[in-house]
């Protein structure tokens, strides 16, 4: 894939991530009050209005240097990663997930305090449209990186024997 390609396909799924993020959060504070619980999908998926201080599910609340320094050494990471493997498939959704999801968070962090966090499964903290682009994105980047160690390493085995010949598997 084109680089350029690469990098407008991982924005704008950062943007969409962003825009769909900030609405459903900006539609539950302003339509629930906190801790209000509406029934969505009967008893197993409901919507609650939590307001998150930590992150993942609550953990460092109360330490805003802590959590911004996680935040900001996860995506110099994964932006280092992605400027660097621009040509690996499908790099840009993952980064775009990522990086849609991380913002989204911090944007609460910026403007309400707290993160909004609104969908409710039992036996499972709240959570949020971030969130859950977080956690796909970290599975598909998983996914795509060893599919890409395969590819290369393919390519390598493809050069060798265009260079000495088949192995012998004798």
């Amino acid at each position: 894939m084109d680089r350029s390609r690469a990098l407008a396909l991982a924005a704008l799924t950062t943007v969409l991530v962003l825009v769909v993020d900030q609405a459903a959060k900006a539609l539950v504070r302003h339509t629930m009050g906190p801790l209000e619980t509406r029934d969505l999908l009967g008893d197993t998926v409901r919507l609650v209005h939590v307001e998150n201080h930590g992150v993942a599910f609550g953990r460092f609340s109360g330490n805003a240097v802590i959590v911004g320094a996680l935040v900001a050494l996860a995506l110099i990471a994964l932006i280092a990663y992605f400027a660097t493997h621009l040509d690996t498939p499908l790099v840009w959704l993952p980064t775009g997930l990522l990086i849609g999801g991380a913002l989204g968070n911090v944007i609460d962090r910026i403007t309400v305090g707290p993160v909004t966090d609104f969908v409710k499964l039992p036996h499972w903290p709240a959570f949020n449209i971030a969130d859950i682009c977080i956690t796909a994105g970290v599975v598909i980047l998983l996914i795509v990186v060893e599919r890409d160690a395969r590819r290369r390493e393919r390519q390598e085995q493809t050069a060798q024997e265009v260079e000495h010949g088949p192995a012998d598997h004798a």
